[in-house]
């Protein structure tokens, strides 16, 4: 059985703005470097065997920081990152009323596409390291998109710096 840590990046200031990131590429802000931080001080000596991340800035800045406290390089796979928002990407909700009214999906990445693509990466990864303990920084959608997956429907949005637990044995994800 292997386990992933899916963990959210740190905070941005398009978070803290309502700012659609998706394939942006904001760095971490001060409370994000902090969420980080805090993250990497309560993974520390948790019997990480590997660290994946986003290959987008604002999830391997965060995974940069659980990388100095455990000593594990960070191996970036595109296939963590957050779903691509298309046209919609560095606008906040009201921007995207008033420039695309009626509009109520963005005309990035289809969600079917983006859900066969994380739960592909997180496959391919978990299959890697057979009975491991390891850490997958990224982003709020991809961590809701397994949680699709899983249950049916995703829980809460993850908040900046959390992590959601899973188990995966046999080709099946499920919840710690």
């Amino acid at each position: 059985m292997t386990t992933l840590i899916l963990a959210r990046h740190g905070e941005t200031d398009w978070n803290r703005n309502g700012i659609w990131q998706g394939h942006g590429d904001p760095p971490l802000n001060a409370l994000g470097r902090e969420q980080a931080a805090a993250l990497a001080e309560r993974l520390h000596g948790s019997g990480l065997q590997a660290i994946y991340s986003s290959d987008l800035k604002r999830a391997t800045e965060t995974a940069e920081f659980v990388s100095r406290a455990t000593g594990l390089a960070v191996m970036r796979h595109a296939g963590l990152r957050e779903v691509d928002v298309g046209s919609w990407t560095g606008l906040t909700l009201a921007e995207i009323a008033e420039r695309f009214p009626g509009m109520e999906h963005h005309d990035g990445e289809p969600h079917e596409t983006f859900d066969a693509r994380v739960l592909a990466t997180l496959t391919e990864i978990a299959s890697r390291h057979s009975d491991e303990r390891v850490i997958v920084v990224t982003h709020g959608g991809v961590v809701r998109s397994l949680q699709r997956a899983m249950l049916g429907e995703p829980l809460p949005v993850l908040e900046n710096g959390g992590t959601y637990v899973v188990r995966y044995t046999g080709q099946t994800f499920a919840q710690e």
